[in-house]
């Protein structure tokens, strides 16, 4: 599986909100997402509900503290904080600009890349969301910048998909305000395959049984890799979750806020917490919703990863046996030996679609499995589907796998995939030198997860072939100095497992732990009244939860 999901302007976008799978370089063919901070950054240890606060943050080995930078802008800068944004408006009622920041912010001379926004003014439009504070009545108190993962999310997509669906009273006091990250959507986006070469991407087995699979694997893993280097050119060395934040610090400035106000998800958390890193006295009011832990490696990260996506199986499992059309048996055990043996058939022989086109491989059809994963609305749907793969029609399966990668109908993929894997591989020293490491990972990732671990731990070679040297290691974020940053954690969340939430504010000397009882990937703007009132009353009025607080069932 490899990127992530589908996050379009829909309430599936909302509540799937970005998760990429992360893996530890994430985006071999086929897995998870995470995003998609990816998601990214990697899992979490087994299922857990834990402990209502976070303990303080377990020291990791090789994870050295995020340091801030100067308070002052250096002169360098100062051109690039000075600019004007010039609002114009787009994209039936909002309003779009683009301003520019240095390629390399240690050499500013070396040459800029054009980012764009996009805001929904404070005020516009109408409708309240779950636990609606109703307090249209205040003044605007600022802008309030969206994130919703990947790596490799559009901001600018997701603010244009969720803005009218946000509370209305914070509606009525922010601007929401997106930033396509550097290299993602419209912001200077990275390329690596054309669409055909996508598909067959996402096809390639990510769980070899021989060597020729093995030697399919890297070859799949070396092309994408090329593509990204001869399209993406020099660029590809500054991608950074470190220089994305140096961009949010830029537009802060030109949006005329003395502080950041920020919601992001997913891996959007990963930027979010960077920034108060990097900027502790800069943090305004800041939601960290589905946390990445900063303190894993790629490996760990992958890993617990699929414990995530091993926890959210059992819960979906434990449902499906209890409904009459739960095409997989009337137990938890048979439902676990009933999905093995569809994959293995398929992995024998794809199964043909509708239009027949394409045929469903096995990677995609655990693509289309782990893409139900992130919300249990769409566990209905993941029910007719593997009813028809068993009865030998990959349909349905394919469209979700499709939809994992934001596929369009023409054939078209948007750059998701790749500035997810770019972000990734800069982010954290891939995890193996080879095939050999990763088939030496298989029997830990599978006690992990039986369902998944074995595809994730293939999945994780894919930065084994990158052209760049990543820049970035695992590190704490303490944030010293910042106001009170709200952590929320999901106890069934597949793509963020909820000991990163609790690890995150344990590390962050201002966290506030906000945990929602449930499944499904974030928790916030997802109709939950006790989620969505605490989070919209910190962001109107800044009384940030008490530590520990408990939604959900």
């Amino acid at each position: 599986m490899r990127a992530e999901r589908d996050r379009r302007g829909t309430a599936v976008a909302a509540v799937l909100a970005a998760g990429l799978l992360i893996g530890g370089c994430s985006s071999s063919p086929s897995l998870p997402g995470g995003a998609s901070s990816s998601d990214t950054v990697a899992p979490r240890p087994s299922a857990a509900s834990g402990g209502a606060t976070p303990s303080a943050a377990v020291p990791r080995p090789g994870a050295t503290p995020l340091e801030p930078l100067p308070a002052a802008v250096p002169a360098a800068l100062a051109p690039y904080y000075g600019q004007k944004l010039a609002w114009q408006p787009c994209d039936e009622g909002f309003e779009c600009a683009t301003f520019t920041v240095p390629l390399d912010y240690e050499h500013p001379a070396g040459g800029d890349l054009t980012l764009s926004a996009v805001r929904s003014p404070a005020g516009s439009g109408t409708g309240a969301g779950a636990g609606g504070s109703g307090a249209s009545g205040a003044g605007r108190i600022g802008s309030l910048l969206l994130n919703p993962g990947g790596p490799g999310g559009s901001a600018v997509e997701y603010v244009e998909g969720v803005a009218k669906t946000y509370d209305s009273g914070v509606r009525a006091r922010y601007d929401l305000v997106g930033v396509d990250p550097r290299g993602v959507g419209r912001s200077a986006p990275v390329t690596c395959l054309s669409g055909e070469r996508m598909d067959a991407y996402t096809a390639v087995d990510i769980t070899p049984d021989d060597q020729a699979e093995v030697d399919a694997l890297v070859a799949a893993d070396k092309e994408f890799a090329e593509g990204c280097r001869q399209r993406a050119g020099d660029r590809l060395g500054h991608l950074s979750t470190v220089e994305a934040a140096r961009d949010l610090d830029v537009l802060r400035a030109l949006l005329g806020d003395e502080k950041l106000n920020y919601v992001g998800k997913s891996y959007g958390t990963f930027l979010g917490a960077t920034y108060a890193g990097l900027y502790p006295g800069r943090v305004g009011r800041m939601v960290l919703d589905g946390a990445m832990d900063p303190a894993l490696d790629s490996l760990s990260g992958n890993r617990t990863q699929a414990g995530g996506f091993e926890t959210a199986w059992t819960a979906f499992a434990k449902d499906c046996v209890q409904r009459a059309d739960c095409p997989l048996g009337r137990s938890e055990e048979q439902a676990g030996e009933q999905l093995a043996a569809l994959f293995r058939t398929i992995d024998a022989q794809p199964l043909p679609v509708a239009d027949g086109t394409r045929r469903l491989t096995e990677a995609q059809a655990t693509t289309g499995v782990i893409q139900a994963m992130y919300a249990d609305f769409l566990w209905p749907m993941l029910r007719t589907a593997l009813a028809d793969a068993k009865a030998g029609d990959g349909t349905a399966l394919l469209k979700m796998s499709d939809s994992y990668y934001e596929r369009g109908p023409d054939g078209s993929y948007p750059n998701l995939m790749s500035a997810n894997t770019a972000v990734n591989c800069l982010d954290l020293p891939a995890p193996f030198t080879g095939p050999a490491e990763a088939q030496q990972a298989v029997p830990d990732f599978e006690r992990t997860s039986p369902r998944f671990g074995r595809d994730m731990a293939w999945m994780a070679l894919t930065c084994s072939y990158w052209p760049v040297t990543a820049t970035g290691a695992p590190h704490t974020v303490r944030a010293a100095g910042a106001a009170p940053i709200v952590v929320v954690g999901t106890t069934r969340d597949p793509a963020t497992p909820y000991a990163w939430a609790q690890s995150l504010a344990g590390q962050l000397e201002s966290g506030r732990l906000l945990t929602y009882e449930g499944d499904g990937h974030t928790a916030y703007g997802r109709n939950d009244a006790c989620v969505d009132g605490a989070v919209n009353r910190y962001l109107l009025g800044g009384e940030a939860p008490e530590q520990g607080k408990r939604c959900g069932r």
